[in-house]
């Protein structure tokens, strides 16, 4: 009875893939249906009534929750569903079906698959028809994860907001180096009134001059963006994806559509897998090699300690303020193997030094619980964004062992915990950060992204003499000196 609200049926709706395809599992849904309809139109206090009922709420709560990973990218598990109301389920309300919930729900269904191409595309879906009861969006009823769970404790302190972010027009400066890919749009990056060679021409200036907050905004803003898109379900199953731990997804030279699922392939085998999550990660990548590379293309030690200063800044503002993404993908480039070797971090100010060892112990502490971020009450008001590839290795240890006890039967405890890891997502998707948006920084910030995304680090790190350590020339001398007159001690 209290399945909805206890999230029994949205876990079921995120899981059942590990054991059954979309197209099982709406002929299962159709023949309940379809074997009670009749029935359940004539008595309404009946047990064929309410298996009925159920189907529908069941269907309507699929629909809600899971449209967009599910009948979107099946545009046969559509059909068979639309050709179904059509030639059943109205025409048996058109005869004698009274059940005035039932309707209502049904009404919310047909205006649900009337607007296939806007259902879910931006969240919760909307709907003008059916009855209040009906338009209530399930998953936010069904939600409901475990408070029981031992937990770290961490604190996070929260920086003081600014002002209005002012816009910004610098002189030109250098250019990046011969070496770089030419620039294309992605999935992160859209076409924006700034062109390239103009954020070429302003280079690193910017990231020097904004503040750590302003940057962190307009980046948090951005992440936002592609986080919203996502949904529980992409994190499951990604080691068929070819997800690994320490590692990009899928490398930058592979396209995400020739990646097998054919390997460690944890759904059946015709059920239909979303990969929007490699397009998650290789965001996260190219933020980390664009990190990396405005550090390396700096042509003074100088300009390379700011830019550091400034980026260990930006990762404490974001973690600060729940922004965990951005900040392990800054720290991602700030640990690339090229970035830790450089001269910079021996001059750079003790005080700044110290967030890098804040950044790992937040790192430590992500990668230690699976619901770390649901502690208390914290996460209900203040807007958050997870790490996706932390996210994806806390779902695959869970999926680590099988599915299936001795007797047959699935593992719901197992089945459940996976299911309420990955709720998180839609959790902190309904709490979304409401900075003021400077198009302006946000576009320039975008075509440096998408400019570096690709960068051969180690070729921008030889073009630029202030990435190797300088020794004089006289001091380098004595050395030799010194060498040859040991070597001619060793022959005496």
């Amino acid at each position: 009875r209290n399945a909805f609200l206890e999230g029994y049926v949205q876990q079921f709706l995120y899981t059942f893939r590990y054991f059954c395809t979309q197209e099982e599992f709406l002929q299962f849904l159709l023949d309940r249906i379809s074997s009670t309809l009749s029935s359940a139109s004539l008595d309404p206090s009946t047990s064929l009534t309410k298996i009925c009922n159920r189907s529908f709420y069941i269907l309507q709560a699929w629909i809600e929750d899971c449209y967009s990973v599910d009948f979107v990218t099946n545009t046969d598990l559509l059909g068979t569903l639309k050709e179904f109301i059509s030639s059943k389920v109205i025409q048996s309300f058109s005869r004698s079906f009274k059940k005035k919930k039932i309707k209502a729900v049904m009404g919310y269904v047909l205006s649900l698959l009337q607007n296939a191409a806007q259902v879910q595309l931006n969240g919760v879906d909307k709907c003008e028809e059916g009855s209040e009861e009906g338009r209530k969006t399930l998953h936010s009823l069904c939600k409901k994860l475990s408070e029981d769970v031992s937990r770290k404790n961490f604190y996070w302190k929260l920086s003081k907001g600014m002002g209005p972010i002012t816009q910004y027009q610098r002189e030109p400066l250098h250019t990046a180096s011969a070496v770089l890919p030419k620039p294309c749009c992605s999935s992160f990056t859209e076409e924006s009134s700034v062109s390239f060679a103009r954020a070429d021409e302003v280079g690193p200036f910017l990231l020097i001059e904004c503040s750590a907050q302003q940057l962190c905004w307009q980046l948090t803003l951005l992440q936002q963006e592609v986080f919203r898109k996502c949904h529980p379900v992409h994190f499951l199953n990604s080691r068929a994806l070819g997800v690994k731990d320490k590692c990009v997804a899928v490398p930058k030279a592979v396209s995400a559509d020739t990646v097998s699922l054919k390997v460690c392939n944890l759904f059946l085998s015709k059920c239909v897998q979303d990969q929007y999550l490699l397009q998650l990660l290789k965001n996260a990548d190219s933020i980390s090699t664009w990190v990396a590379a405005e550090i390396v293309t700096c042509h003074t030690t100088k300009r390379q300690v700011s830019l550091l200063s400034k980026f260990l800044l930006i990762a404490k503002c974001c973690y600060e303020q729940r922004n965990f993404a951005t900040a392990m993908q800054i720290l991602a480039g700030l640990e690339n193997l090229i970035v830790r070797q450089l001269p910079a971090w021996k001059i750079l100010p003790a005080k700044v030094a110290e967030i890098m060892e804040e950044l790992k112990a937040v790192e430590v502490f992500l990668k230690s619980d699976s619901l770390c971020l649901m502690e208390g009450d914290r996460f209900k008001t203040l807007p958050t964004i997870p790490s996706a590839h932390v996210l994806a290795m806390h779902v695959q240890q869970l999926e680590t062992g099988g599915f299936t006890m001795t007797n047959g039967a699935h593992k719901w405890t197992k089945l459940r915990n996976i299911a309420k890891v990955v709720s998180q997502v839609h959790a902190f998707q309904e709490n979304p950060y409401t900075y003021a948006p400077d198009f302006k920084l946000q576009s320039y910030l975008r075509q440096r992204i998408t400019r570096f995304k690709d960068a051969d680090i180690s070729a921008l790190a030889a073009d630029n003499c202030a990435n190797f350590h300088q020794i004089p020339a006289e001091k380098h001398s004595r050395k030799i000196q010194d060498t040859l007159r040991r070597m001619k001690a060793t022959f005496q």
